[in-house]
């Protein structure tokens, strides 16, 4: 939440000097959609070929023993960190990732950084919770990671429009709250409704 909170209040002084660092978002969301939607799953994920970790390795004295609950340890006469101080530099860099995704998308429905932050704080609160809600789902639900990259693709485009309306349409446009809405909803349950042929399929084979 403190990553959080220093690069949404960052992003929205930035905002009101820099009205174009908003462009920079939308290409930044655009990016992360098309990558999202192209991107195949691995088989298995191999912690050790992690650049966090590789890089933690090279520059950070590492103990070669777990301590699961220590962040730093001495052996020999030397301070040493530990693998739990790893996971941790792992977890907190993998939070400032997501939020180069949702801040993002956040800053183009409003640029209040109070509002920005008190929602990402209830979206880190309800997170737990819904990740083990929809981590049973996501294999039966494959179109729904689509769905996802569309609608970053969506707020992207959102982001940009009044920059390259007025060259396309000769005026600046700006896409409705309530249409932004109704392009979200129908566009996550299209995704889930596309996955239920394959849903029925497994739940037969079972």
């Amino acid at each position: 939440m403190i990553f959080r909170a220093i690069m949404i209040f960052i992003g929205a002084g930035l905002i009101s000097q820099f009205h174009w660092i908003l462009y920079l978002f939308g290409i930044l969301l655009l990016y992360t959609a098309v990558k999202m939607f192209t991107h195949q799953e691995e088989e298995d994920f191999n912690p050790e070929s992690s650049s966090v970790i590789k890089f933690t390795k090279k520059i950070l004295p590492l103990s070669q023993v777990y301590h699961p609950e220590k962040f730093v340890v001495l052996e020999h006469g030397k301070y040493l960190f530990t693998s739990t101080f790893v996971t941790l530099l792992v977890v907190e860099f993998s939070d400032i990732l997501f939020a180069l995704d949702s801040i993002p998308a956040i800053f183009s429905i409003t640029t209040d950084a109070f509002i920005v932050y008190t929602s990402n704080i209830f979206a880190i609160l309800g997170l737990r919770s819904l990740f083990f809600m929809l981590s049973g789902v996501m294999e039966l639900f494959i179109f729904l990671k689509k769905g996802v990259s569309i609608l970053l693709a969506f707020v992207g485009i959102k982001l940009l429009l009044p920059l390259i309306s007025p060259y396309i349409f000769g005026r600046e446009i700006h896409i409705p709250i309530l249409i932004s809405l109704g392009v979200i909803l129908g566009t996550l349950t299209i995704s889930i409704l596309a996955s239920v042929p394959h849903y029925l399929k497994i739940k037969k084979e079972n």
